[in-house]
């Protein structure tokens, strides 16, 4: 059994976790803690906030007796927006915090960008066109080039929460940038589970989105491989895809 422990702020796209779990083998566990989202807002004060070191200890304990081998922090803009030192101070905290390997989706986005040898990426974003600016100045810090960024100027997870198969569809295609080997959509409050062999299919290369690499990054954490059909490129068995695709 493999036991990943997720911190979730709010209510938006939570189920896509139960999702990626039933296709994922069936000793990997995926409790999840809601931590406190306070105001709901893509906007910079709001989410350093929500990534306050207290509002995520909250659940490191509840986790923890869930038998967790590694935290993940499912928040990308609560964790990019402090800056790419910030992210790993954050990371930090909650690791000492929790006695536990630690992270968050920002640098699950980076680590399964170099596993998939993905140098240049385009992003494809819910959030107002700064906090997408400060997603992609966080890549560059890693390492990555940005082509092209998009921002579609949604302020609140919760709407984000509501968009469907065709929206995220249509948000991936239109932030996609032919120099791009991947695309990303880096918000987990949006629903994209159910969507990510159809997104790959549609532009033709990989698509890494929030709670997709968050399991990952906690799987890697443990130290624990795992694939899954259904699951994009990022879960593939090795062999799936030509070298070079």
């Amino acid at each position: 059994m493999t036991t990943v422990g997720l911190l979730y702020p709010g209510h938006s796209a939570e189920d896509d976790y139960p999702r990626i779990a039933v296709l994922l083998d069936s000793d990997i566990r995926l409790p999840l803690f809601h931590t406190d989202i306070g105001e709901d807002a893509h906007r910079e004060d709001a989410l350093i906030e929500m990534g306050a070191a207290d509002r995520l200890a909250a659940g490191v304990e509840e986790l923890r007796m869930a038998g967790s081998e590694s935290l993940v922090w499912a928040c990308t803009s609560g964790s990019f927006i402090r800056g790419f030192d910030g992210a790993q101070q954050q990371i930090r905290e909650l690791a000492q915090t929790a006695g536990l390997p630690a992270s968050s989706t920002s640098f699950a986005f980076v680590h399964a960008a170099q596993a998939l040898g993905a140098g240049r990426v385009a992003v494809a974003a819910t959030y107002p066109q700064d906090v997408t600016e400060s997603f992609a100045e966080f890549l560059g810090a890693a390492g990555i080039e940005v082509t092209a960024a998009r921002a579609s100027g949604i302020v609140t997870a919760a709407e984000v929460g509501t968009w469907e198969r065709d929206q995220v569809l249509e948000l991936a295609r239109a932030g996609d940038d032919p120099r791009a080997e991947a695309v990303l959509l880096p918000d987990t409050a949006l629903h994209t589970a159910a969507h990510l062999a159809e997104l790959e299919e549609a532009l033709g290369k990989p698509v890494l989105t929030a709670n997709q690499v968050t399991v990952w990054e906690g799987l890697r954490l443990a130290e624990r491989k795992a694939w899954a059909d259904g699951l994009g490129r990022l879960f593939a068995r090795p062999g799936d895809w030509p070298e070079g695709e």
